[in-house]
């Protein structure tokens, strides 16, 4: 097997440098011109992601707090409604029998309303 000159073990255990280093060292291999572009770029993504979070903090915070205000007291009213609704319909029963087939009809299960008669 042929051995390449110069590059041997000895040659790169001699070699102390970071990954930090070996990336700026590897830069210079591009123009300037490319270098500030990838800056420019990367500043660009961070700052959008940084306002794409504040945006989203802040539109979830007036979202919340407005159906706090506006829609839970509307869907508690709505429950209290119903509650006294089957309530009285409860009070209903009671008092009419099991057979009341509707408020104040009084008839007892079974009979069928009665109908006017058309001539």
């Amino acid at each position: 097997m042929p051995e390449v000159i110069g590059f041997d073990d000895e040659n790169l255990d001699d070699v102390d440098e970071t990954l930090i280093e070996r990336l700026i060292g590897l830069t210079e291999m591009f123009p300037e011109s490319v270098r500030q572009g990838s800056r420019n770029a990367a500043r660009g993504v961070a700052i959008g992601a940084r306002w794409l979070y504040n945006f989203t903090g802040k539109s979830l915070w007036i979202m919340s707090t407005s159906f706090v205000v506006l829609a839970l007291p509307v869907i508690f009213e709505v429950e209290r409604v119903q509650t006294e609704e089957a309530q009285l319909q409860q009070q209903r029963q009671i008092l009419l029998g099991p057979g009341s087939t509707g408020p104040g009809s009084g008839l007892p299960h079974g009979y069928p309303a009665l109908q006017p008669q058309r001539n």
